[in-house]
């Protein structure tokens, strides 16, 4: 623990927790005073369930010990949340698996992009029409950014409230992230997904879309359209 002129000198600060066998960091976080070790204390002393508890508990069980690494230091609680959404963003797009159930702060809009997601970002033009049978499907929270077409297709492919009407009727999935169309599934067939106290979802197979088809609605904003506060994830028209 640090001593009250350690924390005086410290200020926000920015920290990892890291694995002791690997060296590899499994959570990143900001914090004040002795924040950073505050995560083994929960993990010793509630049964709260998470990802990073079960790892902390983990370790305790094998007699090892979570490094603690202060990344940065005497920094305003400002600086402190954007180098930490920095952090998230870099180590989930390396493939880290983070236990972080959060991405920071502003992430949406200033966080790790592609330079083409950055072009789309500030010039994407409105998609004012759609000429097709479409299902539009919104993966803000299944989707990182800078990552694969197979790991949006994953991200888009299910699970769904989809009536019969609609599986029999649309031909193309637009998949939606921050208002912009960036990528265009060509549905091959429907399957369903059984989810636990809930309602039949519904998921399908695709392959990405023929040129002609995709060239219509892949990088147009949809932004314009939206309604703010809507949280159903799905749509059928602009």
């Amino acid at each position: 623990m640090f001593d009250t002129k350690t924390i005086e000198k410290l200020g926000y600060y920015v920290y990892a927790l890291v694995h002791p066998q690997t060296n590899v960091p499994f959570y990143i976080g900001k914090g004040l005073g002795n924040r950073v070790f505050e995560h083994k204390t929960l993990a010793i002393s509630t049964k709260e369930d998470s990802l990073k508890l079960d790892l902390i508990r983990g370790l305790i069980s094998k007699g090892l010990e979570v490094n603690h690494v202060i990344i940065r230091h005497g920094l305003s609680e400002a600086e402190a949340f954007e180098i930490e959404a920095s952090l998230i963003d870099f180590g989930n797009f390396l493939g880290l698996n983070l236990s972080n159930l959060v991405d920071g702060h502003h992430v949406n809009f200033k966080g790790l992009m592609t330079t083409n997601e950055i072009i789309r970002l500030h010039n994407s033009p409105p998609l004012l029409e759609l000429l097709h049978p479409v299902i539009i499907i919104n993966i803000n929270k299944k989707y990182n950014r800078g990552i694969k077409t197979d790991t949006i297709y994953a991200a888009t492919k299910e699970a769904w409230v989809v009536g019969q009407h609609k599986r029999n009727t649309v031909k193309y999935a637009l998949s939606e992230y921050s208002g912009i169309i960036i990528e265009v599934f060509e549905i091959m067939e429907w399957y369903p997904v059984p989810i636990t106290n809930a309602n039949i979802r519904w998921g399908f197979h695709g392959k990405v879309a023929e040129d002609d088809v995709r060239s219509l609605y892949i990088n147009k904003s949809i932004a314009h359209t939206k309604k703010k506060g809507a949280a159903n994830p799905i749509r059928y028209i602009l």
